[in-house]
């Protein structure tokens, strides 16, 4: 496959842009089809789970998360995930994002979906910075966490991965992050810049550079106790599939403690929308990640 700097305009615009490649549905189809399934599951989660919604972890309007809460009347401490939604920086929000608390509340998990002001709204730089800083009140305000973990999904799992390369020096704390589950992600983004995707994120190469993962890698040495998944669907496109692979031949080499998971008859879409399974694999993973398997 040839480096996405040297494939044509419309070849690059095809790789990245997830609708394209699943094998279910058509690209319309499946964009709707996957907006309809994680409501659905965040409409099951706000019935079933006791919920603290739009707190404030800034000053921004946009900055405001949803707490799904476990039952800690028997065990006062529980882990907690974060997760962070996808949407290519641009679509999307907390209100759909809750939709993994069904599986993972029942078993004593803390659910918490983040919102940030996604483009044109919001541009790379705050987008980043706003995810940090949530990880950093939440860390304050829940003192009866027993254990911190991420999830992100496509961009959610760009914005996942920038956490883990914070440079926490500027806040008043360094969280200790235990897991992180990063599924379908996109950790290069200077591919972007040259597709219709930037149009409302307005990125310069400059940006993008120091915005990506894949080049912060030397940020990580802080995250050497994470446990990272990096997962991907066997009908990703070809680009987002190397993105993942090279991230993780990546952390691998810095001496993170890293696995790959390749999610056989899953595409760009239901690899998410799966999770209100909870015997699905990405389910069981997670679970098994934070003792509750």
């Amino acid at each position: 496959m040839p480096n996405w700097d040297i494939m044509s305009k419309d070849e690059l615009e095809k790789q990245y842009s997830p609708s394209q490649w699943s094998h279910r549905m058509s690209a319309d189809e499946v964009v709707n089809s996957h907006v309809t399934s994680i409501k659905a599951g965040t409409e099951k989660a706000r019935s079933i789970c006791q919920t603290l919604l739009d707190v404030p972890y800034g000053q921004g309007e946009d900055e405001k998360l949803d707490v799904y809460m476990p039952d800690i009347s028997s065990s006062p401490k529980c882990p907690l995930l974060i997760y962070i939604h996808g949407g290519y920086w641009q679509f999307l929000s907390k209100q759909e994002s809750g939709f993994m608390a069904v599986s993972l509340v029942p078993k004593g998990i803390a659910v918490v979906a983040v919102d940030y002001s996604i483009a044109p709204k919001g541009n790379m730089d705050l987008m980043v910075s706003q995810v940090q800083e949530s990880v950093v009140s939440i860390i304050q305000q829940y003192s009866h966490i027993s254990g911190l973990y991420l999830c992100g999904h496509s961009a959610g799992a760009h914005l996942a991965a920038m956490i883990l390369s914070a440079d926490w020096s500027k806040y008043s704390i360094t969280p200790e992050i235990k897991g992180a589950l990063l599924v379908s992600g996109i950790y290069d983004i200077v591919p972007i810049v040259s597709t219709s995707v930037n149009g409302p994120l307005k990125m310069t190469e400059e940006v993008a550079l120091r915005n990506s993962p894949l080049h912060l890698v030397q940020q990580l040495k802080g995250s050497a106790s994470t446990d990272v998944v990096i997962a991907v669907a066997e009908h990703d496109s070809p680009e987002f599939r190397r993105q993942s692979k090279d991230y993780f031949k990546v952390l691998k080499s810095m001496g993170i403690r890293v696995t790959f998971e390749d999610v056989p008859n899953t595409d760009h879409f239901d690899i998410m929308e799966k999770f209100v399974d909870s015997d699905y694999c990405l389910t069981q993973l997670l679970l098994k990640m934070m003792g509750k398997d």
